[in-house]
């Protein structure tokens, strides 16, 4: 990627990127880049291999997010200055995986947090996969996945995109994520369709009283990905809301009752392929054999 190509990125964050090659220069290698997640959550999940081209922090800092709960109080959270993964190693690593196969570019942390600007690992990482036709799941907070080069560079038939909009509202955000305004997230979501790569709006968390139903059922998006708030002590201490309906717990975590969740889903009615991503068992079943487009397979993706 050639340089006047960096430099005319459109982030859609506030800080500039001077700031960031000053604040990321130095920054340490990340070497835990490859996992492959077991338990609750790997058991559910169809897409449980991840690449994390960053780690160990991330720049957008949500103060809901369940990995800054794991890591944050074993001192392993540095949001200000994430580690980067060594393109080589990432590289011999893609060139294992088997054709066909099915990777997550970003669960610790976002893939296109605005550091990417500076390291492009993201960008060499997919440009691997393209060569090893190695599908790649993004799941992003960030506007910049639909930037000209990164839409010249994804292959229509390997890229897998999902936009998370956590609020409606651009103001409301700014108090819990430093990830771009969601109006900038809505309009790359709406570029991506247009451009026809397999996209969908990632509802994640779903916090219905942050979300105008009016906005969110306009988006011309074909498909919309739901995951409702899981709550621990950690979350209760950063992200001040009403928790008084969060009655359910489940694997260490506190969650809406089904019947809560099924009552908030059915404001969303602006897309034709709806499904929800679940950690609760029960709950699990019940999206599975009642509401998800594609019962096997949560995220729907197009393969």
């Amino acid at each position: 990627m050639l340089k006047e190509e960096i430099a005319g990125m459109t982030t859609g964050y506030t800080v500039n990127a001077p700031q960031w090659v000053t604040t990321f220069t130095k920054a340490p290698e990340f070497k835990s880049f490859y996992k492959t997640v077991s338990g609750n959550e790997g058991n559910k999940c169809n897409y449980p291999t991840r690449l994390d081209l960053y780690g160990c922090g991330c720049f957008h800092d949500c103060s809901y997010c369940y990995a800054k709960s794991l890591l944050n109080f074993r001192g392993l959270w540095h949001p200000d200055n994430p580690s980067v993964s060594r393109t080589d190693k990432v590289g011999r690593k893609i060139c294992k995986l088997e054709r066909g196969t099915v990777v997550r570019l970003g669960g610790m942390t976002d893939c296109f947090q605005p550091c990417e600007a500076v390291y492009r690992e993201t960008y060499k990482a997919i440009q691997n996969l393209n060569r090893q036709g190695v599908h790649y799941l993004i799941v992003t907070k960030s506007s910049m996945v639909a930037d000209d080069i990164y839409i010249r560079l994804m292959d229509r038939k390997l890229a897998h995109i999902q936009i998370s909009v956590t609020s409606t509202d651009d103001t409301l955000s700014r108090t819990f994520e430093k990830a771009c305004p969601p109006s900038a997230r809505i309009k790359a979501i709406e570029k991506l369709q247009e451009q026809g790569f397999d996209v969908s709006v990632r509802l994640s968390p779903f916090i219905p009283q942050f979300i105008d139903f009016r906005v969110l059922n306009s988006i011309r998006c074909d498909k919309i990905l739901v995951e409702f708030l899981r709550v621990n002590t950690w979350v209760k201490q950063w992200f001040d809301i009403d928790y008084s309906e969060y009655t359910l717990k489940h694997a260490g975590y506190n969650h809406l009752q089904l019947e809560r969740k099924i009552e908030y889903l059915n404001k969303i009615s602006g897309f034709r392929k709806i499904s929800v991503c679940e950690d609760v068992d029960s709950h699990f079943q019940y999206w599975k054999k009642n509401v998800n487009y594609s019962p096997n397979d949560c995220c729907n993706l197009r393969i």
